[in-house]
Order: C-alpha cells, then structure tokens, then sequence
C-alpha cells in the first residue's frame, strides 16, 4: 500500500495573493449538544484557520446559550440559526455533519434512545437533502447513521469502534467502493480507502488518543476539502494532524491537549508547505 509523504502537500489549493473574501472556501459545522458543546470548538477551531468562513449551527436547545459558550471561546465562526441551515449548507463548499452530536448509551442501536433517534433522524435528513455536497461524516452522524445514507464521495472519519458499529466485519476497500466514498480509518497507523486507492498515512503518538483529537481532524478535513479533491483532502488531514502531534510530542511529549493540538495545525501545515524537503 503506498505511503503519503509530506512532499505531495504542495498539490494542496493556496489562497492567490488576489483573492478576496470568499474566494478560499466556505465550510458548515454541524454538530454540538448540550452535553458535548467541546467538540464542535475544536473543529472550529481547525477549519477557521484554513479557509474563509465556517459557519455553525447547532439543532439542540438552548440553542442559543450554546451559541454563547462558544462564542465565548472562538470568534472566527458565524452562528447559523437551525431554522436556516439549509440556506448555509448550500452556500458552503463542504459541510462537516456529527462532532457533538449525542449518541445512545450503550454499543447497539437502541430505537428507543431519544439522544440517539434525534441525531439519527437529522443526519438522514440532512445527507439526503444535500447529498451532493461534498460532505465529512464524524462522531454521533456516524454511531446513529445507516451505510445507505452515505453520499456519493463523502468522507467518513471512523476510529476503530465506530466503523464496526456501522460497516460491521466489512474489509474497508470494499466498503469504499460499495459506497463510492472515503474511508478515513484512524489508527496508529491510519489508512485511507476510496474506490480506486488506498493509502497509508505514519506518524502520530500516544499523546494523540485523547478525547477530541478527532474532532480537530474532522475540522481539518473539512476545510481541506473545500477546495481540494476529496480522496486527497482526507488524506492530507489525517497526515498533518499527525504530524502536528509529532511537533507537540517533541516539545511536550504525549502531555497536550486537542485543544494543543487544534492550534498546532496551522503551524505544522505552514512548516510542512515552507519545506522544500
């Protein structure tokens, strides 16, 4: 399986020194609850520094104060209101669906779990609505969802336990092409699976399995995928948040945060762009 090198990032979209406001992508977050309102910060936290605007909209009540929490820790983001998600998603070049959403208590689909039926019903809606934009499905989209459900190119960011709760003992590679999607298989060792391809994407610690490194990914990926390729943008994601662990373990060893670890992106992408190794 081939191994992708930090050389290839040079094929990633760079903003012209004549751009304007809008012209380097827009992306949508969809996530958040009252119990997980963390989460969608940190992949806020990722995407704003990649691309123009992220918007953000949250279904859960109080909508509002959640709004203000996170104002209250990130700015760089516009707060759509539920009622107007749809206008948002389809002013957007791509679209993240699941960090925070709620999930059901227990491994197994319990119908009657209504954290678990509301996230479910919104994802379906929502993927089936738009299914085609260029989207990334995370986190509670992906412990609720169905595999039928998955649009055409989507990029699935499963870690091990959330891919046997939706694809079972399936080999990724066929799942991929079954689906025509992406497949983002974290790990270690991360692979990333589409159709025609598969890649093996080193590096990262065990500084990296804390709660949240996940959510800074799915971020990442969304803002990549703005304006690159989807096969390529998943695999550029999940190389640079490894390689910002890597910067992170050498100053701080496995001891940081996601939160480290969002602002440490940007930093490594530059580096990693600024190297003509």
């Amino acid at each position: 399986m081939k191994r992708f090198t930090a050389s290839e990032l040079r094929r990633l979209y760079r903003p012209d020194e004549n751009s304007s406001g809008e012209d380097n992508g827009q992306v949508a977050i969809i996530g958040g609850s009252d119990l997980f309102h963390g989460a969608p910060i940190l992949s806020l936290k990722a995407a704003s520094k990649i691309v123009d605007m992220v918007f953000f909209a949250s279904p859960y009540e109080p909508a509002q104060d959640i709004a203000a929490y996170l104002k209250s820790e990130l700015s760089s983001f516009i707060w759509v209101p539920w009622g107007e998600v749809d206008k948002y998603i389809d002013k957007s070049d791509a679209v993240l669906v699941g960090p925070g959403f709620k999930r059901y208590a227990k491994e197994g689909k319990i119908e009657s779990d209504e954290s678990y039926k509301e996230t479910r019903e919104i994802t379906k809606e929502l993927l089936k609505k738009h299914k085609s934009k260029k989207w990334v499905i995370d986190a509670g989209s992906l412990q609720t969802m169905d595999a039928d459900w998955i649009p055409e190119t989507a990029i699935l960011t499963p870690n091990k336990k959330e891919y046997r709760m939706l694809f079972g003992s399936l080999d990724p590679k066929t799942v991929a092409e079954k689906h025509n999607c992406i497949i983002v298989l974290k790990g270690p060792v991360s692979y990333v699976y589409s159709s025609e391809e598969s890649i093996e994407i080193h590096g990262g610690n065990a500084g990296m399995t804390k709660g949240g490194t996940g959510d800074v990914m799915a971020g990442l990926t969304v803002a990549l995928l703005a304006k690159n390729e989807p096969f390529f943008a998943a695999c550029s994601a999940a190389y640079i948040v490894k390689a910002a662990g890597d910067e992170l373990h050498k100053k701080q060893g496995v001891y940081f945060s996601a939160d480290d670890l969002a602002e440490e992106i940007s930093k490594t992408l530059f580096r990693l762009l600024s190297s003509r190794a």
